[in-house]
């Protein structure tokens, strides 16, 4: 699937400033460090990218400031990917969270959600809990998906791995579901659902902006209802209309409208062997992009479309990109000061009653620059005499060679050049010793 992942990361072009892996999927595996560091190699020798790990294994019990950290990565990122794992627990974990939100609002702004195997599955309205079903043996039954396909008119779930064949003599299909199984949960669908399934080494594509569909690598994406299916073969290209189209007409329903923007979203990743399995082979990636129409289920109030921002939302996002160029610029007065601003907008709205989720964004907003302050004036919070010391004692050894060798205006040279610097060196009967001068008050 490298081809793929090259494709969508070129197809952001210079917009693509951060590139983020979710690790929530397999956060609750004891080698989920291990498994991280291998993604980001694989993304670094395979696309050239460098991708950070957004540092969320676990919402349950995290601190405010890891989950608040993780939140920004997302929010910042052009480009988010997520793969192997436990669908449920992802989903516990997530629901606790602004991400559904911010995947939502990703795609309705421009970007890249790229989920693969275990976080394709939290895609649609429904789930399987491949875990609970193939593992523990729980009986047949969805649990509520993100949705994040809904609004796009894909009343559906998502279902990679379709194709798996390793049971060998006992049927693995769909996920490990088998047919009997698969036909069991099927029963329990709405009359207007369908599912959607893609298979291993295989990338299904959404792109909001040209309202196409596109199935890419080794395999195909098949559409399902109720039993009957449609196979789309690896390099075709269809409109999401005709998708939805092709859905209808397996149980004679009228298709419903997509109701697209000029979001695009594209995505496919590498997946994991199984769902036991926490490796980053290729495996069955696909992903969705909502670009308008009703919210994700369970994502909370829908955000205000672009193009109609709330007048909070306008201030809100003026104030943090001057925050932004101030941080750019170096400018710690001027990033106080935005966050002063934003804080004294959010105090000004907050009487308001918002049918949406705006004050709730603004606040994120506000939370993600106080988070970039305080990594920012870290290193300046630094003990100086620990920052200095490398450099100090360097430049010391040099001058009591110096001075060994009886070359002594190289090492009154050395002291000159560390006096200039505030550094106070002071040759005493049990050796060299060394401080930083205090600065004069202003």
């Amino acid at each position: 699937m490298a081809k793929v992942h090259r494709q969508l990361f070129g197809q952001l072009g210079p917009s693509l400033k951060l590139a983020v892996l979710l690790d929530t999927p397999y956060g609750f595996q004891s080698n989920a460090a291990d498994i991280s560091a291998r993604a980001v190699a694989y993304f670094r020798e395979s696309t050239g990218r460098q991708v950070e790990v957004a540092g969320l294994a676990r919402a349950e019990g995290a601190s405010t400031m890891v989950l608040e950290s993780a939140q920004a990565r997302v929010a910042d990122a052009q480009w988010v990917f997520s793969g192997p794992g436990s669908p449920t627990y992802t989903l516990r974990q997530w629901h606790r969270t602004l991400l559904p939100r911010l995947f939502a609002e990703k795609l309705t702004a421009g970007g890249c959600v790229a989920f693969s195997s275990a976080a394709a599955l939290t895609l649609g309205r429904w789930t399987v809990p491949v875990y609970e079903i193939y593992k523990a043996g729980a009986d047949p039954a969805w649990v509520d998906g993100l949705d994040l396909l809904g609004p796009a008119g894909l009343d559906v779930a998502v279902i990679p791995h379709y194709d798996n064949a390793e049971g060998g003599t006992h049927d693995t299909r769909y996920c490990y579901l088998g047919e009997a199984r698969l036909r069991a949960m099927e029963a329990q669908m709405p009359a207007s659902a369908w599912v959607l399934g893609v298979d291993e080494h295989t990338a299904g594509i959404f792109d909001f902006s040209a309202g196409t569909f596109t199935v890419l690598g080794l395999g195909g994406v098949t559409v399902r209802r109720q039993g009957e299916s449609v196979s789309l073969p690896s390099g075709q290209t269809m409109a999401i209309d005709e998708l939805l189209a092709l859905a209808a007409r397996l149980s004679g329903t009228r298709a419903a409208g997509t109701g697209t923007s000029a979001a695009a979203l594209e995505a496919a990743a590498p997946g994991d062997a199984g769902p036991g399995d926490g490796s980053p082979g290729d495996a069955a990636p696909l992903a969705g992009a909502p670009a308008g129409g009703a919210p994700p289920a369970n994502a909370g109030p829908p955000p205000v479309p672009v193009g109609r921002q709330s007048p909070l939302m306008t201030q809100a996002n003026g104030i943090s990109a001057a925050f932004d160029d101030a941080l750019v610029h170096r400018d710690a007065q001027a990033a106080t000061q935005a966050v002063l601003e934003l804080e004294a907008a959010l105090h000004g709205w907050s009487a308001d009653t918002f049918e949406s989720d705006e004050l709730d964004r603004a606040r994120a907003s506000l939370r993600r620059n106080l988070l970039r302050l305080g990594e920012a004036a870290g290193p300046g919070l630094r003990d100086p005499r620990k920052m200095a010391t490398p450099w100090v004692e360097a430049l010391l050894v040099e001058r009591d060679e110096a001075r060994s060798s009886r070359r002594f205006a190289d090492a009154d040279r050395i002291r000159q050049s560390l006096a200039a610097a505030g550094v106070e060196v002071r040759d005493t009967p049990a050796g060299t010793e060394w401080d930083l001068r205090p600065e004069p008050a202003p």
